[in-house]
């Protein structure tokens, strides 16, 4: 019998939970460590945000619905990892051996790089965690009482910048809504080296097509933008040129503000020589496998993949839920074939699918692989988008309620996508 732990109850988590159950049966134990028993579904968080969604909306009790699957939860975040112990030390003083290792942590929000960033500490909002989106949304009410200037983006060495632009978009629906947009003067401030390079070099026509939101919308941008601190109401942003240079400084007033910051590692593995990178992200090889440590596997936000190029204030490369559920039934393969004997054969696809809602419509970007060349880069708008968001919402909700293990990635996105094709004849393609 084998004991696989899993740390980590979030996409990434929750799905490797229920593939590896399913795939590996009753004779090896499955355990999941989770830092409190609730699921939340990440992607959803900037309608939390907006008040679009309730926290109920977006999160389950994980715990309960995995016990019918014979999976433990353990309610107790990792403190540290022994990898060359196959050893996990829990917060509450407990120690867990494990066979098999799979990190699907999440990232660690870095809030602290820049003095005043955050929600906790600082006084920009966040909708990186569903709490936070919480108290973004509580925050946002208390602004609509007494509107002004609204300043959205992400910060140097963000890697997720699919959000900032949702916020920024939805945040601009719901403000027409009320009436209130006349009153709002926004900016949106970005690490990346244009609108729409998205972490990713651009996808398709992404520059040309968000651009021409933002336009419409009467939403300014910085690009290049390093985020020097934010004060009350202030935020204090340099201006790069080509080179990362300074170029100009901007002090930008808000009354509500929210942002992406860098992610790193989590505490308890950074500093492991060998699993991380420097910045805490688990290494992997291309069956998402630690090289020095072959028991430990990887998928998600905390794996270190690198920058698909330079860009002249850092940004990160994006993992979408998509490439998380194709990173998880890889592993799964390769640690049944490991039980079993066999050499790892299973690799992920690292395609980059992402869904971005824009409140009354929406964007699909695909990289097909992600990092370039690609066999395919693509980029498409229109009310579908948003019907399809929260389709894979509800999709994704029901899979963890009930713990169904077919990857909504390879059954239905990109058989509709084809990968290419919406709808074949109406000129989709």
């Amino acid at each position: 019998m084998s004991d696989v732990v899993i740390l980590g109850s979030g996409l990434g988590g929750t799905s490797a939970a229920y593939e590896i159950k399913a795939a590996l049966g009753n004779a090896h134990r499955v355990t999941v460590v989770g830092e409190g028993r609730l699921f939340s579904f990440t992607p959803s968080n900037p309608w939390v945000g907006i008040g679009w969604r309730q926290p109920a909306d977006v999160q389950l009790d994980a715990a309960a619905a995995m016990a019918p699957h014979d999976i433990a939860f353990i309610d107790s975040p990792a403190s540290a990892v022994r990898p060359a112990d196959n050893l996990v030390l829990l917060a509450d003083g407990r120690e867990l051996k494990y066979d098999y290792l799979v990190v699907t942590t999440g990232p660690r929000l870095a809030f602290d790089e820049i003095p005043g960033l955050g929600p906790v500490d600082g006084y920009t909002q966040s909708v990186c965690t569903t709490p936070h989106a919480t108290t973004a949304w509580q925050a946002y009410q208390q602004f609509l009482q007494n509107p002004g200037p609204v300043v959205v983006g992400a910060a140097q060495g963000a890697s997720c910048f699919g959000p900032a632009y949702e916020f920024a978009l939805i945040l601009d629906t719901d403000l027409r809504r009320r009436k209130l947009r006349d009153r709002v003067p926004m900016t949106f401030v970005t690490s990346e080296p244009y609108i729409g390079h998205m972490g990713l070099g651009g996808i398709g026509d992404s520059r040309g097509l968000l651009e021409r939101q933002l336009r419409q919308r009467h939403i300014k941008w910085i690009c290049n933008a390093r985020i020097d601190k934010v004060e009350d109401g202030s935020m204090h942003v340099t201006e790069a040129d080509a080179h990362g240079q300074p170029q100009e400084q901007h002090a930008l007033a808000f009354r509500y503000a929210m942002v992406i910051p860098a992610f790193t590692g989590v505490a308890a593995v950074r500093g492991i020589e060998g699993l991380v990178n420097p910045r805490g992200f688990v290494l992997i090889d291309k069956h998402q496998r630690n090289p020095t440590f072959r028991n430990v596997f990887s998928a998600g936000v905390c794996v270190a993949i690198p920058p698909v190029e330079a860009t002249p204030v850092p940004t990160g490369a994006p993992k979408t839920g998509f490439m998380i559920e194709s990173m998880v039934s890889t592993l799964t393969a390769n640690i049944k074939a490991d039980i079993e004997n066999r050499p790892a054969t299973a690799e992920a696809t690292w395609n980059a699918v992402c869904l971005a809602d824009m409140g009354d419509s929406g964007a699909a970007f695909v990289a097909l692989p992600q990092i370039p060349p690609r066999n395919l880069t693509w980029a498409k708008e229109g009310k579908w988008v948003h019907l399809a968001k929260v389709a894979f919402e509800k999709y994704f909700m029901h899979k963890i309620r009930t713990g169904n293990t077919t990857p909504v990635y390879e059954k239905y996105v990109m058989k509709a996508l084809g990968i290419a094709r919406i709808r074949p004849g109406t000129g989709d393609e």
